[in-house]
């Protein structure tokens, strides 16, 4: 263990050295040269942490995107550096959480040379966004595009399968000089079933919950949905094919990958009968499986031919990812900026464990104020151990630590650290909460008594306006929580043991601390925000 802190702090003190002379490649050149100073509008770090949020959750909305990766110019339509012919030859299809927005703003950009478009969205999605006071990402009144609801409480159902045969029918009907317009966001997955015949939608899902329940992997679980989906796993694209296909991706999944956002429809991703076999044989399950999906892994698939994959694979499908937790947090680097806050990013990738995760930003804040020319050795050590439980590179954990020593001496001012991600919690309750709210809970225990920086603020929020089955998106916290909580006689211990983190912000101070944008129509995963106000230090 030993020689475990000592090799992770000699690669944090490399990092030191090979920083001096990366910095500009390592850092924005353009904030370092920036006199940063707190306008007197917005004084509390409490405030700014929300706009932040805020700046985040705005960038990423489903019309904004769109906007910034489809341009029509004339007869022309410019998509990622690549241009495409229009000539009344545009058909739309879209499923995801997010798709209506996306929809209306693609039509409105596109114009009349589109002929018909279906998107497969939430269950009661359309009146919840009326009355939101959402109307801007609502279909109009004359839209050539039919929005088909399903998919209650984010399960497969046999409305969202009726969705899923309306866009394939549209697929398939394509030519050779049409383009298919493809919108996808989070919960895709569950809005586009599509089970391969004989098998039915509850077959497959049956089958899909027992290999959960036996411990199967999120890739092993998408190696079996694609092997009996006609449309995920690339499918779409291949329908479509011989026409062009362009897909447009709000991604809901940490890093990005094309064949896991809503498993994948427009990426090439075959599974084979065998790999599929594996998987069933290592949980014990291919002798209970139902006959017809037997039958299935036994032949290929309808739309699946060699010579249609050969055609899809090429220039004929082109993806691009237009939102993502990424995007959200440069646009609330931005706003940090204007707000007087120094903004470092962390990582868009933070998971694991919120118990860890609220370790790490406790250490982080804590090393940030640790008094002396240096921090202790021992901090960065733990950050850096820390790394791989919260799926956060060395490097970016070394880039991190010299920021905010490089702040320390420099006085930079109030330092804005920006992360993102999908952390997970351990249920020992039964009580209202959410990943969210439940580890601003913890930062703010790890922020009290000098063990992070006095006066830090926390926040994390969800994007999408929602953390778990309440009201709230996240909460607000800081070192001075527990003896607030103290004050009105709040146990939090209680409340981490049950679970029930909204209750617990719910009745602290008026619920005061809860962070409540509403229904925001997007979702790229959760943001994380630590201010770090400046401090003097003594380098005698």
């Amino acid at each position: 263990e030993l020689s475990d802190v000592s090799s992770a702090v000699d690669v944090w003190f490399m990092a030191q050295i090979l920083a001096l002379t990366r910095s500009l490649a390592l850092q924005h050149p353009l904030r370092l040269g920036l006199t940063l100073l707190c306008p007197r509008s917005m004084s509390s770090l409490d405030t700014r942490a929300r706009a932040v949020f805020s700046a985040a959750v705005e960038g990423v909305q489903p019309d904004i995107v769109v906007r910034r990766a489809l341009e029509r110019h004339g007869d022309k339509l410019h998509v990622a550096g690549q241009r495409f012919e229009l000539s009344n030859n545009l058909y739309l299809v879209g499923f995801g959480k997010a798709v209506l927005g996306m929809a209306a703003e693609a039509e409105r950009i596109v114009g009349d040379h589109l002929i018909k478009g279906v998107v497969s969205v939430p269950h009661g999605i359309q009146n919840t966004l009326r009355n939101h006071g959402k109307e801007q990402m609502l279909l109009d009144s004359t839209s050539k595009i039919a929005a088909m609801e399903g998919a209650k409480h984010n399960l497969p159902d046999t409305d969202a399968q009726k969705s899923a045969e309306c866009i394939r029918d549209l697929a398939s009907s394509l030519t050779a000089k049409d383009l298919l317009l493809v919108l996808i966001s989070g919960g895709g997955s569950a809005l586009l079933p599509a089970p391969v015949p004989p098998v039915s939608l509850q077959e497959k899902q049956d089958l899909t919950k027992k290999l959960a329940a036996a411990g199967a992997t999120i890739q092993e679980l998408n190696t079996v949905r694609r092997a009996l989906s006609l449309l995920k796993g690339g499918g779409l694209a291949q329908c479509a094919s011989p026409a062009k296909v362009v897909a447009l991706i709000l991604s809901d999944v940490i890093g990005d990958p094309l064949d896991l956002i809503a498993s994948g429809p427009t990426v090439r991703s075959v599974s084979s009968p065998e790999e599929v076999s594996t998987i069933l044989d290592r949980y014990k399950l291919y002798d209970s499986i139902p006959s017809s999906v037997k039958e299935v892994l036994g032949k290929p698939k309808p739309c699946l031919e060699s010579t249609i994959q050969e055609k899809t694979s090429g220039d004929n499908v082109l993806n691009v990812v237009i939102g993502s937790n990424t995007i959200a947090l440069e646009c609330a680097s931005r706003k940090a900026i204007e707000l007087g806050l120094r903004p470092v990013i962390l990582s868009p990738g933070v998971c694991g464990d919120v118990r860890s995760v609220a370790r790490l930003y406790g250490l982080l804040s804590k090393f940030a104020s640790s008094p002396g020319t240096h921090p202790p050795p021992e901090i960065a050590a733990e950050v850096l151990k820390l790394g791989p439980e919260v799926g956060i590179e060395s490097w970016d954990l070394c880039r991190t630590l010299n920021t905010l020593e490089k702040e320390r001496k420099e006085g930079w001012g109030a330092t804005c650290l920006l992360a993102g991600g999908e952390p997970t919690v351990q249920l020992t309750g039964k009580g209202k909460g959410g990943r969210n709210q439940e580890l601003a809970l913890r930062v703010g225990l790890e922020l009290h008594s000098g063990e992070g920086k006095r006066g830090a603020v926390f926040l994390s929020g969800g994007t999408d306006g929602q953390d778990g089955p309440t009201e709230s998106a996240g909460a607000v916290t800081d070192g001075g929580l527990m003896e607030e909580a103290a004050s009105q006689g709040l146990d939090i211990d209680s409340f981490l043991t049950k679970n029930d983190s909204f209750t617990f912000f719910s009745q602290l101070s008026g619920g005061q601390r809860l962070l409540m944008p509403g229904l925001t129509g997007t979702n790229v995963m959760d943001v994380h925000v630590l201010l770090l106000p400046q401090s003097p230090q003594d380098f005698e």
